[in-house]
């Protein structure tokens, strides 16, 4: 006991500014710091994946162990770690706000008798669960990310999913699998604009090599918005055909992927119709506009084929007897005709008319310039400015946030379907008690990210270390420098599993996948394709983001099985990012490597048939 105290005080302690030093300067202590930076994810990957313990443990965990190494081995100053734990839990009191909205959303709907007709519209488009699977997670959630981003598909497309019969763990695995290829141009093309520019803006390296070539920054973004589209659409337009596959292997009866694949003409057509206009809207319109413009025209292209037959599968699958059910696939929830007092009959417009709403809100909102300066100004948003004295800041946007917008039209619902008080008290009270149980994750993961993000500020000059996130990077980079295509999409993933986010992946990373493209040798374009790169890898990653993950599970009441999610959704990730790095290297290093592009897709769904079957 002695001891322990001079093992804490770092400030006086020789060794710890000893370690820290070594770390910083010698080989040995890179690779060192580079073990010391991934242990807060292995210790996530084993506990939340491997050893399926709920995140409100394992994050809890993990925001320990990742403080602990930020104090005393990043020399991160105290207040800088206690500001970014409390941006952290200010942040994550904002996604417990859109979390409460959406399930509010769900829950009027359901006490008010119109989930009835939404059902059953549904099931007049057609009674394949493969095809309502893609017409609500891949076309309408692609839609609602396109026009706000930021995990809103989770809030509003999978308690849409629920009250259509699927399971709750489809449910979140659908609407995480889909949040790939739409994000990188997500909240009105905000990953790009937002993120991969202030990545790149004010940087004299990239300044002078743009000069060099007569080409101005935002032309240069106009350039990577163009090439993010296209190899989005080569990897995209196989999700539908992945998610079919998926539902049936892990979902239907029979556990066959190959029964998924049986819904492959109808899957490919409706990832080509979102897809094709999607990556042309990128390449001539720019980064605001594409995931919009490919949803509208394949929701517009997809429901009447579905209506008609059109490619659709001859044989309708459906899930097995609810009784026959997983445990971990049911929700807490219960969405049945019983749990309304009154069960009144609505036409489908009329009960669909709050996701209407919703959708015209958001991208009114969002693309209206002075009412969006004005919903984002700091005269409406509550600010916490240089958290205890640090850079770290914290804005909390409530009229502008998807929650404030959910909230409204739950509000509004009211008056639409005619609620009497008791309903109305039963949908508020259920959504207030779900929400509470999301909260210990939530407020567990989001500091842990911030922590993590925001290491390596020590007051101490001597012992200035990056960030563990460009620790990692930065050793990748070292490690892998000729082949820097085909793990280029890794960091982007790494970036937005960190920090839940595609846009914030964006500003981590993205100067430094040009500065390392420039470092192996690639002229200034061939370097925006890397960095192309890295905004693809960082949308895929949002399919295992510990945080989204924790969130989309909460409004469909499936608190508490956020490993067994990631578990399905890391197989679809991987995918993508592989398929990513492989187009990257076909268009940066090599054209063979279009045959490795030709063969991987193939393969995957070859792998996935053979271990289905097996299964």
């Amino acid at each position: 006991m002695i001891g322990l105290p001079f093992f804490l005080d770092r400030r006086s302690s020789h060794f710890w500014h000893t370690a820290a030093v070594g770390l910083k300067l010698c080989k040995q202590g890179v690779s060192m710091l580079t073990f010391l930076a991934i242990v807060p994810i292995i210790i996530v990957f084993l506990l939340l994946v491997v050893m399926r313990l709920p995140a409100k443990y394992a994050m809890s965990l993990a925001y320990l162990a990742t403080a602990a190494l930020s104090y005393f081995v990043w020399q991160t100053s105290g207040n800088q770690v206690a500001a970014a734990t409390i941006h952290g839990v200010l942040t994550a009191v904002n996604v417990l706000f859109i979390v409460f909205s959406a399930i509010l959303i769900l829950n009027t709907l359901k006490y008010s008798g119109a989930i009835n007709a939404i059902r059953q519209g549904f099931m007049d488009i057609s009674a394949d669960r493969r095809v309502q699977m893609i017409i609500v997670a891949w076309l309408f959630g692609c839609l609602i990310e396109g026009s706000t981003g930021w995990g809103t598909p989770s809030a509003v497309a999978a308690p849409l999913l629920l009250a259509l019969g699927f399971p709750a763990m489809a449910c979140v695995m659908a609407v995480l699998i889909i949040q790939s290829t739409p994000v990188s141009y997500g909240a009105v093309g905000t990953p790009l604009l937002i993120g991969v520019n202030s990545g790149l803006e004010n940087k004299d390296d990239l300044a002078q090599a743009l000069a060099n070539v007569g080409m101005d920054l935002p032309a240069y973004i106009f350039n990577i918005s163009g090439n993010v589209g296209m190899i989005h659409g080569m990897v995209g337009f196989l999700i539908p055909l992945i998610l079919c596959g998926f539902l049936t292997l892990f979902f239907g009866q029979k556990r066959s992927f190959t029964e998924g694949l049986k819904a492959a003409p109808f899957a490919i057509f409706a990832g080509l119709a979102f897809t094709i206009p999607y990556a042309l809207t990128a390449k001539f319109i720019g980064p605001e506009l594409p995931s919009i413009v490919g949803a509208v025209v394949g929701l517009s292209l997809v429901i009447p084929a579905a209506k008609r037959g059109f490619l659709t599968p001859k044989q309708t699958f459906d899930f097995g007897p609810r009784e026959g059910w997983e445990k971990e696939w049911v929700s807490e929830f219960t969405i049945t005709d019983s749990t309304s007092d009154v069960a009144p009959k609505f036409s489908v417009m009329r009960a669909f008319s709050p996701y209407l709403l919703i959708i015209t809100i958001l991208i009114i909102t969002r693309t209206i310039a002075p009412l969006k300066a004005w919903l984002t100004s700091d005269a409406v948003s509550i600010v916490f400015a240089n958290i205890l004295g640090t850079n770290i800041t914290n804005k909390t946007q409530l009229l502008y946030s998807p929650g404030g917008v959910l909230l409204l039209v739950s509000i509004l619902c009211i008056f639409i379907f005619g609620m009497k008080g008791n309903m109305v008290k039963k949908s508020w009270s259920e959504s207030g008690k779900t929400m509470l149980a999301a909260a210990p994750a939530l407020l567990f993961s989001v500091p842990m990210v911030q922590v993590f993000i925001n290491s390596g500020t020590s007051p101490d000059a001597a012992v200035q270390i990056l960030a563990m996130p460009k620790v990692l990077a930065t050793s990748a980079a070292q490690a892998f420098e000729g082949m820097w295509p085909l793990v280029s999409p890794w960091i982007g993933s790494l970036g937005a599993f960190i920090a839940g986010s595609n846009t914030v992946s964006n500003m981590m990373f993205s100067h430094f996948q040009w500065g390392t493209a420039t470092q192996i040798g690639l002229g200034v374009m061939d370097a925006a394709k890397v960095v192309s790169l890295q905004a693809v890898g960082g949308a895929a990653g949002n399919m295992i983001s510990v945080h989204n993950v924790v969130a989309a599970c909460a409004v469909v009441g499936l608190v508490n099985r956020e490993g067994y999610v990631i578990r399905k959704t890391l197989i679809a990730m991987s995918y993508y990012v592989i398929q990513a790095g492989l187009i990257g290297m076909a268009m940066i290093f090599n054209p063979t490597y279009w045959v490795g592009a030709i063969i991987w897709p193939l393969a995957f769904l070859l792998i996935m048939s053979k271990v289905g079957n097996k299964a």
